[in-house]
């Protein structure tokens, strides 16, 4: 479609709801095809969401966000739909990310002992994984670790990367998702960190938690959501944060064997971050978007710390081999 039947078409659809003659206001872009205006009239706000196919697939969004809703957490909600062409009109959560909050002086440790507070009441919901989504198998965790090998590597060495490279890759990590799986099952959202968070005024325990970006959900461990949240690609936390917030969400659950849960997080803790080393280089190259290569000397510090735990030894002596420490650069 081209860029004047997208506006047409997106008329087309405000002009179905009550908001067609609402001033509007477009949000920064992210590292998506999405594209975001804010809706203003009569002192109310709705935020439209333009998704355009076939890059963007609204449905998982949908279906994930009600289910939220469901569970007595604070999705947007739904105003008025057009999956077929990518638009919603959803409740305004307003601006308060996490991010923005922290960057104006809230307490750190209060926000994250929230966002551990939602984990814990997500996980223990008996319907939370009781949703139509992916599971989080080994295709989907090699093939988001295979990110490092296809766009890092090959950008950094100046080759790409050899059959015999990628089956001895993948060989040590299909062992360690398994590993990764001795922990409990429930809705993963995937992208649960800061960026994607909202203090929401007026609202009372975990409902005050806004939650974005989680279209991209599948059911997988326990631990996922969790290490995403401690171990930010975008920031660093205070000493001790990661350590408190692990406490609190294990003192909810003391029946969780900690071993297990230990070496479930390193494991994963590993996979997201090479992945999104490879996916920060996939923006930058093939995207056009620099702005993330910022953030890869703290992943491979996050890389370098998950493969202290001992289930990573064989992951570490790989990286060693393959990527040498001269060679964990920031793209040029």
């Amino acid at each position: 479609m081209t860029k004047s039947g997208r506006q047409q078409a997106l008329e087309t659809f405000l002009a179905g709801t009550d908001w067609a003659r609402a001033t509007r206001h477009p949000l920064p872009g992210d590292a998506s095809f999405r594209h975001y205006i804010r809706l203003q009239k009569n002192g109310q706000s709705a935020m439209l969401m333009d998704a355009p196919p076939p890059q963007e697939d609204v449905r998982p969004f949908l279906s994930v966000a009600r289910h939220l809703v469901d569970l007595g957490l604070s999705a947007p909600r739904i105003l008025a739909e057009d999956a077929r062409l990518g638009f919603l009109l959803l409740e305004d959560l307003g601006d308060a990310t996490f991010t923005k909050r922290l960057a104006r002086g809230a307490v750190e440790q209060d926000l994250y002992a929230l966002a551990a507070d939602v984990l814990i009441a997500l996980h223990r919901h008996p319907d939370a994984a009781k949703i139509d989504v992916p599971p989080y198998d080994d295709a989907r965790l090699m093939t988001e670790a295979r990110l490092l090998t296809d766009w890092y590597m090959p950008e950094m060495l100046g080759r790409m990367t050899g059959q015999a490279t990628l089956d001895s890759y993948r060989d040590l990590w299909l062992p360690l998702f398994a590993q990764a799986r001795c922990v409990p099952e429930t809705l993963v959202l995937r992208d649960f960190h800061v960026d994607n968070l909202m203090e929401i005024e007026g609202r009372e325990g975990v409902a005050a938690c806004g939650l974005l970006d989680f279209q991209d959900a599948v059911l997988g461990p326990v631990t996922y959501d969790l290490v995403s949240l401690v171990e930010d690609a975008r920031r660093d936390l205070a000493p001790g944060l990661a350590a408190a917030v692990r406490a609190r969400y294990l003192a909810a659950f003391p029946e969780l064997d900690r071993v297990a849960f230990d070496a479930s997080m390193a494991i994963l803790g590993a996979q997201r971050h090479c992945k999104v080393i490879g996916i920060f280089t996939r923006l930058y190259k093939r995207d056009g978007k620099p702005v993330y290569l910022s953030h890869i000397p703290r992943l491979w510090r996050l890389v370098d710390r998950a493969c202290q735990h001992p289930a990573l030894a064989g992951l570490k002596d790989w990286l060693d081999r393959h990527i040498p420490e001269d060679k964990r650069q920031v793209p040029e």
